[in-house]
């Protein structure tokens, strides 16, 4: 039956408000400050078959990539029941970056009298199912756990493999039945640095899943199984529907561009390009990368799944607001890679810099190929980077402390206005750690703490500008910087200015500095001070016109 529309926008409502209520539950509960103040996770319901149905308006770089975590798990899995957590974070099987671990739990509504299949048994007249039940939804949260092992504290290293990087885990059940698997748990925490934290955000996971398995009960006994599993499809097909017709308003043609990333080797930094093609073509766009370079010799190289992820987010973008965030929205959106090139990486290619790094690049030059497409539609180039900060060490009393944080900046100006200053552009989507959080959790202090004067791109519109936030170290602790637009400064529009690019200082106890390169590891003592200062965004359109 056709879907009714007021019910259809209700349902909208009703799926993305349990995600988003998943996603509260997930942040009160947690344990780390990267999780409950920076708010760096995502949840996302699925249907049975493993489509997404609807995703909070969470991180922008797991809108792609959560699909494949539980097209993962179904594929492993083909048995399922009430209780089961499946835990996966294997970039090449479903996953992003190591830390971000991925919980997929399915949800059994309660089948009404009458419908059960069920078989007599001759012998004893034991009424059985005939076969296991099969899932009616999947709940899904993806968390950045500070740190899962690996080379460096806070596990984004300056990584050659993905060995180096953390623990690698394929999609294993942590509970089976509702009871947990203590020995894979075990297995996990051994190799991090912080097994308390893990266990507690873990833990949340597990209770945002919970929360959205009594929702979905809660609902079906409203309104009924059917209704429920209908709407979700016709959700879907009218995401489609409005995905098909914003694009097909576009003007069709072929719209190359070219951005390249920062390859850092030997402290000699040299641009690895990513190079796309927008194919537009009736309602379907076609994102093509093929003359992008090989994987490199580093942790930047993105597996397929970041690749779609940054896709995706710029079409839905362009698409507008209006269309509910679902597999729908995906179905006219085809992206291609050549194996083993830095954005479609192959084991095992270090991938810790690709999701969140990368990503952001992929972002851009996806921007830029459809601003050919959309002049007055698409906005200069933002920060084009996280800034990603990790610290990890030993407290006073000998107990291990992780700190990973990603930085705001500049927003690229848009045909209708200047760009945002100090915000998380694109892919991130994360707040900042509050100051007073991160000295009461970490030995750290900020002294400094503010936007980047005249960093911002100038032009009829200017770009936002970056911060500069500087910490003092307070106990001996190993710092990793990953970021970009270090060398090569976000770009204008329509003849806008480019923006500032970033730096990175060490400030010694004696005032001297020491400029950093974009990617770099040390060890800091008490009194040094590690100051970032982030890209603005770039201009839009002559400052004469």
């Amino acid at each position: 039956m056709a879907p009714d529309p007021i019910t259809l926008e209700l349902y909208r409502h009703r799926y993305s408000g349990i995600a988003e209520e998943m996603g509260i539950t997930l942040q009160r509960t947690s344990y780390s400050p990267n999780i409950k103040e920076r708010l760096d996770f995502s949840c996302a319901l699925f249907d049975g078959s493993g489509r997404l149905v609807a995703q909070a308006a969470h991180i922008p770089a797991h809108l792609g990539a959560m699909p494949d975590s539980v097209a993962a798990a179904l594929a492993v899995f083909d048995h399922w029941q009430p209780g089961d957590v499946v835990i996966l974070n294997d970039p090449y099987f479903g996953g992003s970056h190591l830390p971000d671990i991925t919980l997929v739990s399915p949800v059994f509504l309660d089948e009404p009298e009458g419908d059960k299949d069920v078989d007599k048994d001759v012998d004893n007249g034991v009424g059985t199912l005939s076969s296991p039940p099969a899932p009616h939804f999947f709940a899904a949260s993806r968390a950045h756990h500070a740190d899962v092992g690996g080379m460096s504290p806070g596990s984004l290293p300056l990584s050659t493999e993905l060995f180096q990087e953390g623990i690698i885990i394929p999609p294993l059940k942590l509970y089976k039945g509702g009871e947990l698997v203590e020995s894979l748990l075990e297995l996990i925490l051994r190799n991090v640095r912080t097994p308390d934290e893990r266990r507690g955000d873990l833990a949340a996971q597990r209770a945002a899943h919970a929360v959205g398995d009594r929702r979905l009960h809660e609902l079906a006994a409203r309104h009924g199984n059917a209704e429920l599993l209908a709407y979700a499809g016709h959700l879907r097909q009218y995401s489609e529907r409005l995905t098909r017709a914003a694009i097909g308003a576009w003007p069709d043609g072929s719209y190359t561009f070219e951005d390249p990333i920062e390859s850092v080797v030997d402290g000699r930094t040299t641009p690895a390009p990513i190079r796309v093609t927008a194919t537009i073509s009736g309602e379907t766009v076609t994102l093509d990368f093929s003359g992008t370079c090989p994987s490199i010799y580093g942790s930047l190289n993105a597996p397929l799944s970041v690749t779609r992820s940054a896709c995706y987010y710029v079409v839905r973008c362009l698409v507008g607001e209006d269309v509910p965030v679902n597999a729908g929205c995906f179905a006219p959106v085809q992206v291609d890679a050549p194996p083993g090139c830095l954005v479609n990486a192959r084991p095992p290619a270090a991938v810790a810099g690709g999701n969140v790094e990368t990503s952001q690049r992929i972002t851009d030059a996806v921007f830029g190929a459809l601003a050919q497409a959309l002049p007055d539609r698409v906005a200069a180039a933002g920060q084009g980077t996280m800034n990603n900060c990790t610290m990890g060490g030993e407290n006073v009393d000998g107990s291990p402390w992780t700190y990973y944080e990603t930085l705001g900046g500049g927003m690229g100006a848009h045909p209708q206005g200047d760009g945002f200053s100090g915000a998380h552009v694109h892919m991130s989507n994360t707040l900042n750690t509050p100051v007073e959080a991160l000295e009461m959790a970490y030995p750290l202090r900020l002294t400094r703490y503010h936007l980047r004067q005249d960093s911002g791109g100038a032009g009829k519109h200017r770009g936002g500008e970056g911060i500069v936030r500087e910490y003092e170290i307070l106990r001996p602790t190993t710092a990793t910087i990953l970021s970009e637009r270090r060398a090569i400064a976000p770009w204008g529009l329509a003849g806008g200015a480019s923006a500032a690019p970033g730096r990175n200082l060490l400030i010694d106890t004696d005032g001297s500095e020491e400029e950093l390169s974009s990617k770099v590891t040390r060890r800091m003592q008490p009194g040094q001070r590690l100051r970032i200062e982030t890209p603005g965004g770039g201009g839009w359109g002559s400052a004469s016109s």
